[in-house]
């Protein structure tokens, strides 16, 4: 199934022990980049963790958050450390006895010291790790639902300029069918004018004036062009197509139409080539947003 890099994901759960609060966004990106923020003593787990989510993506730029409050305090990983605040509000005494004034500590503040708090390792009830391991489950579900409806949004869109492209594409042809051939009529017509009284030969002149027409018929241009159009639709519709090869088969069109305005030389193709170049660049908009 198409889908987009960009979505969104969110799952909240509480059970008798802790409660879980999983986030996850993606936005578009060449390669798959997932930055993590989980509590210390989960980053162990990190490698473990991307490893799944590895099983749900390709690419993107992924921010995974998981907030984890516990209920169960035996549970919690979170501990005091005794000693150093036993020997922080020691000196603290001295020093509150040793002046000319005496001061009391803020026990508040004193509480909010960092380093008075440690993070164990995970605790090792397994009930916590498949907890979350569920809650990541879950919340990269609601994220994938995410992209999956949005891919198929930005696949309905690509069909509709597809088709766009195609139908002008049959103009073009049509417009550009007997080309070369009024070029040399054109251009026949006019040296004929010119050289009316000349010697020159005119089988050698006539030959040269057909490499010239030559040159500007896009016929070439335009069956590759149509090769990309029908590969384009087809990959769109039977979605065996992902977000780089779509854009490399844009990229392709973009050369083709390109060398159609530069060979043909004619107004009217020129306007076709315009329309083209602006559609194209809205599919690869489009398209860079799908992995």
């Amino acid at each position: 199934m198409i889908k987009s890099m960009t979505g969104y994901g969110a799952f909240t759960q509480e059970n008798d022990f802790c409660v879980q609060s999983w986030e996850i966004k993606s936005v578009n990106g060449k390669q798959l980049g997932l930055r993590w923020r989980l509590p210390g003593f989960l980053k162990a787990r990190e490698l473990a963790w991307e490893k799944k989510v590895r099983e749900w993506a390709l690419r993107g730029r992924v921010d995974i958050e998981l907030n984890l409050q516990f209920t169960d305090q035996e549970m919690s990983p979170l501990s005091f450390n005794h000693h150093l605040a036993h020997s922080m509000l020691r000196q603290l005494q001295t020093a509150a006895h040793s002046g000319n004034q005496y001061f009391q500590a803020d026990y508040s503040r004193f509480l909010n010291i960092p380093s008075l708090w440690q993070e164990s390792a995970l605790p090792g009830d397994d009930r916590l790790e498949q907890s979350l391991e569920y809650g990541l489950l879950q919340v990269l579900k609601q994220w994938d639902q995410s992209r999956s409806a949005e891919g198929q949004a930005l696949k309905q869109d690509l069909r509709r300029r597809v088709h766009r492209l195609s139908s002008w594409l049959t103009e073009l042809e049509a417009s550009t069918r007997n080309t070369a051939q009024q070029k040399f009529e054109t251009l026949k017509s006019r040296v004929e004018t010119l050289l009316e009284d000349s010697s020159l030969d005119t089988n050698r002149l006539y030959q040269e004036l057909a490499l010239i027409a030559d040159k500007i018929d896009v016929s070439e241009e335009l069956t590759r062009l149509k090769t990309h159009i029908q590969t384009l639709a087809h990959g769109l519709e039977n979605e065996t197509k992902g977000g780089r090869e779509l854009d490399f088969l844009l990229q392709e069109c973009f050369r083709e139409i390109n060398t159609c305005g530069n060979k043909a030389q004619d107004a009217e193709v020129s306007q076709f080539v315009v329309k083209w170049k602006n559609e194209l660049e809205k599919c690869r908009e489009q398209v860079q947003n799908l992995e």
